[in-house]
């Protein structure tokens, strides 16, 4: 059976993109610390991961395979032109967060945000902020293959890549494809920091 091409994201991909992560993450730490409740989980992760792809879509650092089954959302060095559709929405006041989460969600979701941000290292990087596959298509490779297409990219720049995980059994995973733990937070869920020195 072979390997289906890997794709650069557009806005077409979105739909399937989306469904594939909110599906991958059920039971990821993080995702259940921020949306707790199973009624609102599937439209809240959807929330959160379609406001990813919107703020990373247009830099062309999105890799899929598999019509989006799985996917590997990257965000460049902070510094790095961007040009965002003229419709897409800033950060911050207006948010497709802001208007769609209830108070107190919101506000899970920007303290762990933040706290994340804080954590991370000041020099350049390329940031490898999601990973995932949908579970009808686990076991395949998938998720490795549009890891290393981004990590191809980054080798390019000759600068480093950092990615975060609370799932301790995807610490040793990673390890095995080459990266290395920096640092770990204890609060509010515990996370490992992870880095893939430029080749």
């Amino acid at each position: 059976m072979t390997t289906p091409e890997i794709t650069i994201a557009t806005p077409a991909d979105r739909d399937a993109v989306v469904g594939s992560l909110v599906a991958a993450f059920v039971k990821d730490p993080v995702l259940r610390y921020l949306f707790p409740d199973e009624e609102t989980y599937p439209q809240y992760a959807a929330i959160f991961f379609g406001h990813l792809f919107d703020r990373r879509v247009h830099r062309s650092s999105i890799w899929t395979i598999g019509g989006g089954a799985s996917v590997a959302i990257w965000e460049p060095p902070a510094g790095q032109p961007a040009e965002p559709p003229a419709d897409a929405p800033a950060a911050g006041h207006g948010s497709p967060e802001e208007a769609s989460y209830p108070a107190d969600v919101l506000a899970r979701v920007q303290a762990y945000d933040e706290t994340v941000h804080a954590a991370l290292p000041t020099f350049p990087f390329w940031y490898l902020g999601v990973l995932g596959t949908h579970p009808d298509s686990a076991g395949r490779g998938w998720g490795r293959a549009v890891m290393r297409a981004g990590l191809e990219r980054v080798a390019e720049e000759g600068l480093p890549a950092i990615l975060e995980t609370s799932n301790p059994g995807n610490v040793e995973l990673y390890r095995r494809a080459g990266w290395e733990v920096i640092g770990s937070m204890s609060e509010p869920v515990h996370t490992w920091f992870m880095q893939q020195s430029p080749r």
